[in-house]
């Protein structure tokens, strides 16, 4: 969609004349099975009002085929043989092409009730059935680490239920169960639900191309909800191969084999090396090197910052000639944590390395709120260097009204704009409407220009000086990771990254830059979240294009395609193909430069501009028709790489390659003079009207809060009497049932501290945190309590934070530990599972009480048979008992360590064999001596 048509609708919300039967609706960029053809993403599809209206359109188009496939078969009858006349009538339903397959599970999902197709299944044979409904499958993998759903469990489904679609659908949350009475199992409930959400799903995308073409994706270590839902609709398949996907999204840094054997039609969601622009001390100190090569007037965009503890006497200089505040962030950290405030660095701890910035006293304020700006950054290549940025962000406030004051640097509601810290403040605002953006504490990046256009400010300028300062970051880190593209990636097209850019602004108008998220967060919380982030989802897709291959062209790719090649024969290959300018008929025709173009150049233009046609709501930074006059000398002449240490002749990573200026050449052939660059609409002007319009889509994407599951407390009270009995009579927990109630009940308290702070609580919580260590660690202000007299709710917002980060870990480490089958002398898991659903905080308490009491061990938090596990305490009775006994539960003697693992203990028995093996060997020296 050009630039200039702000006023239509965007691609992915465009609702009229859309058909799930259409593969142009679907397909861009490329006739459908053809090499350029790439996947469409759109969110209208996912309101269930709309997929249910286009399912309806697609199921009385197969309704009115299937009438004239009975037709040609009834006129056919007239002719033949009654014998005849039955086999044709057989065929007619049952026609083993793909196409009619899924036409005709399509209308049996839709028109046919369960009886209809038993009857059906009656007539014909259990082979034709099950190869007739598990043709081009799309079943999804579920969250519990359930088997993905075979053809047998598909077909027995449809079998046993009424294919009808639900109004009631909701799309990005899962169902309950209406009794929760009924409900044992919870694990295995939640698996069933997903799996039912999964078939709804199969109902809408089973014509889509995405599913005929058999496309997959794979997650690592990511959040996946909206975007499972996204891969979902659309008809892609998830995947537990290490190699069988079509699109790779992981939340941590790629191994460099899985990157050097990727197929050309595969993509992956990161850079090699891309930690040198996340990781905030290679972010800050690649900066600083650009600082000192091309000037600080340059690259002005960071506070003055410094590495501790290696850069501690540079700072003591700084904070002689300049005074605080500064700001000390963890350098590999993210979400707020570890983050604090001091006034000397005399405060600052020297046992970890933390970056030291100085901190911008002066923020922009809205409504004395300080804010923030999350800011979209699209990089779909180095080399070329091709920057997109979205054109909605997010702007965070505060919670807390800002005051410079000295005795509230402690506040972290005041100082610190992120989510994960201000939600559990009790005077947190979420906005309730989409439409909404002005409202809460999260507005959108259009609503806080406009806000400050109404108040008379150039947000021209700030949006190009956020623009300069994003192309200047990216510039100052990219060496490295061409470098690491051209070793490890074998095609150009591989791999793409979001980047997630943290922007504060001061009360000049000038941005600085915080620091730069791997994987930006695809939580949503609230309908503003949902509707921002579904549309970055599905514009970031449709932009960088997923391959419509049919399993056929990948395999072979697959064939063809050499994997684990070396560097030097990639660019042989090179060097004596792809680098020769070829002349074809359609340039001679032209008489354009295209002459003197090589075919990796050609591959190269012609990818830029069919991204830039399937843009959506990205914005086109670089380049630009000005980037070269204005980044041009940021540039090595030679190869157009950006230089941010100096050339060594014969010693850069450069001479090992031929030299292509690939920068040059695709500004060259973008923005020439000639008739045939065309005229595209990125202008400044263009680029700023898109930034300040408000995102509008023509469908509702609907948003659901978490279900919360109904408690009976008799049904609890009765549960929690039998459990109780049982550990009287000498039962146990198992390590798994002893970690969910801990888990549950912490999470219990979590509760009780957002809506009702007791300093009492806080500080034990402080303590055990204290006192456990490990990766959650409160700041250095917190770790003495009676640093904070003061009861406030922000410090109960910074407890909850550190409380629920310890939670997160927790619960990680918990998914270790399954319970396969019910252990001699333990208590069953049916019922236990029944007990913790309705559980409340003081039945709980009760178990871990008794269990603790009675049994002498805490499972909870150590292994059974570890060597270093400190004698249990004695809990007090009451309420609040536990409670007050869980700081006493941790070894004041024990080193700060990370949440036990279930192998930890071998790992800490051959640790102390091997302790033993050095004491023992050490005495018989001495004795010798």
């Amino acid at each position: 969609m050009p630039a200039s048509a702000l006023c239509t609708s965007r691609l992915n919300s465009r609702v009229n004349n859309v058909d799930l039967m259409n593969q142009d609706d679907w397909i861009t960029s490329g006739k459908f099975g053809s090499r350029d053809a790439v996947l469409v993403f759109r969110t209208n599809i996912l309101n269930p009002k709309i997929r249910k209206t286009l399912s309806e359109k697609t199921s009385d188009k197969i309704i009115l085929q299937n009438k004239s496939v009975e037709g040609s078969a009834e006129s056919a009858s007239d002719v033949h043989s009654e014998k005849n006349f039955l086999s044709v009538s057989t065929t007619s339903q049952i026609v083993f092409n793909n196409t009619s397959q899924q036409k005709l599970y399509m209308s049996i999902r839709n028109q046919l009730s369960s009886n209809s197709i038993v009857k059906l299944g009656s007539q014909v044979s259990c082979t034709q059935i099950h190869s007739l409904l598990s043709t081009n499958d799309n079943s999804i993998y579920s969250e519990c680490d359930a088997p993905i759903m075979n053809y047998d469990k598909k077909l027995s489904i449809i079998t046993n239920k009424k294919c009808s679609v639900p109004s009631n659908f909701d799309c990005l949350t899962q169902k309950n169960c209406s009794d929760p009475i009924e409900k044992t199992n919870v694990s295995t409930n939640e698996c069933e639900d997903k799996d039912a959400s999964s078939e709804e799903d199969d109902e809408y995308s089973i014509h889509m191309p995405a599913n005929k073409l058999r496309i997959s994706y794979k997650f690592i270590q990511s959040e996946t909800k909206l975007l499972r839902k996204i891969f979902n609709v659309h008809g892609l398949t998830e995947v537990q191969g290490e190699n069988n996907f079509n699109l790779l999204w992981t939340g941590v840094h790629l191994k460099l084999d899985v990157l050097r054997s990727l197929a050309p039609y595969q993509r992956v969601n990161h850079f090699p090396r891309s930690y040198e622009i996340t990781r905030k001390d290679r972010l800050y100190k690649n900066i600083e090197r650009m600082q000192h090569l091309r000037g600080m007037k340059h690259f002005d965009i960071v506070p003055q910052s410094f590495i501790l503890p290696l850069e501690y006497r540079d700072l003591m200089v700084a904070h002689n000639k300049q005074r605080g505040p500064w700001i000390v962030k963890p350098a590999a950290s993210s979400r707020g944590r570890g983050i604090f405030i001091v006034n000397t660095p005399d405060q600052i701890p020297q046992d970890e390395q933390v970056l030291v910035s100085k901190y911008i006293a002066d923020p922009l304020c809205i409504d004395g709120h300080k804010c923030d700006l999350r800011i979209y950054v699209l990089v779909t290549s180095f080399d070329p260097l091709i920057i997109y940025l979205y054109e909605e962000g997010l702007v965070r406030l505060a919670t807390v009204r800002y005051d410079r004051h000295a005795d509230n640097l402690w506040n972290p509601c005041m100082h610190l704009c992120n989510y994960s810290i201000n939600k559990y403040h009790s005077d947190y605002i979420r906005s309730s409407d989409a439409q909404d953006e002005d409202v809460g504490h999260k507005w959108t990046l259009s609503a806080l220009l406009r806000h400050l256009k109404f108040q008379g400010c150039n947000t021209q300028l700030l949006m190009l000086n956020i623009e300069d300062l994003i192309i200047k970051a990216v510039l100052a880190c990219a060496q490295t990771i061409i470098s690491a593209c051209r070793m490890f990636v074998p095609s150009g097209n591989n791999c793409f990254e979001l980047y997630g850019f943290d922007i504060l602004i001061d009360n000049a108008l000038k941005p600085w830059l915080l620091e730069v998220n791997l994987s930006p967060s695809m939580g949503v919380d609230s309908p503003l979240d949902t509707k921002v982030k579904a549309c970055l989802i599905a514009d970031l897709l449709t932009c960088v294009g997923i391959p419509a291959y049919s399993p056929e062209m990948r395999s072979h790719y697959d064939s063809k395609w050499s994997r684990f090649r070396s560097l030097s024969c990639q660019r042989r290959i090179e060097s004596t193909d792809s680098n020769k300018p070829i002349q074809s008929k359609k340039s001679k025709r032209k008489g354009s430069n295209l002459i003197h173009l090589t075919m990796e150049e050609q591959r190269i233009l012609r990818n830029a501009k069919l991204q830039y046609s399937r843009r959506g709501g990205f914005v086109r930074i670089f380049p630009t028709d000005d980037t070269m006059q204005r980044y041009g000398h940021f540039l090595d002449p030679a190869n157009g790489i950006p230089v941010s240490t100096p050339n060594v002749l014969g010693q850069t990573f450069q001479a090992l390659t031929m030299q292509h200026n690939y920068n040059q050449m695709l500004h060259s052939n973008l923005y020439c003079n000639e008739p045939r660059c065309g005229k595209e609409d990125n202008s400044q002007e263009n680029r700023m009207r898109q930034y300040e319009r408000a995102l509008e889509t023509e469908s509702v994407i609907p948003f659901a809060k978490k279900p919360s599951v109904e408690k009976c407390e008799e049904e609890g009270r009765r549960l929690r009497k039998q459990i109780l009995k049982r550990i009287g009579n000498g039962s146990e927990l198992t390590q798994f049932q002893a970690r969910q109630t801990f888990s549950l009940y912490l999470e219990s308290v979590l509760r009780r501290i957002t809506q009702e702070p007791k300093d009492i609580h806080e500080k034990i919580i402080l303590k055990f945190l204290n006192k456990f260590g490990g990766s959650v660690k409160p700041p250095v202000l917190f770790r003495n309590i009676h640093n904070i007299k003061v009861i406030s709710k922000a410090r109960s917002a910074m407890v909850a934070k550190l409380l629920g980060d310890f939670l997160e870990l927790y619960k990680k480490d918990t998914e270790a530990y399954v319970d396969s089958f019910d252990h001699f002398g333990m208590i069953p898991s049916t019922t236990y599972n029944d007990f913790l659903m309705h559980a409340e905080e003081s039945d709980l308490e009760a178990v871990l009480t008794l269990h603790t009491n009675i049994t002498g061990i805490m499972p909870f938090l150590y292994n059974r048979c570890g060597l270093s596990v400190p004698p249990t305490p004695p809990i007090p009775s009451g309420l609040h008992g536990f409670l007050r006994a869980l700081p006493a539960m941790v070894s004041t003697t024990s080193m700060a360590r990370e949440v036990s693992k279930y192998d930890g203990y071998f790992k800490n028995s051959e640790r102390d064999f091997e302790n033993v093996q050095n004491i023992s060997v050490g005495s018989k020296s001495l004795r010798r001596l």
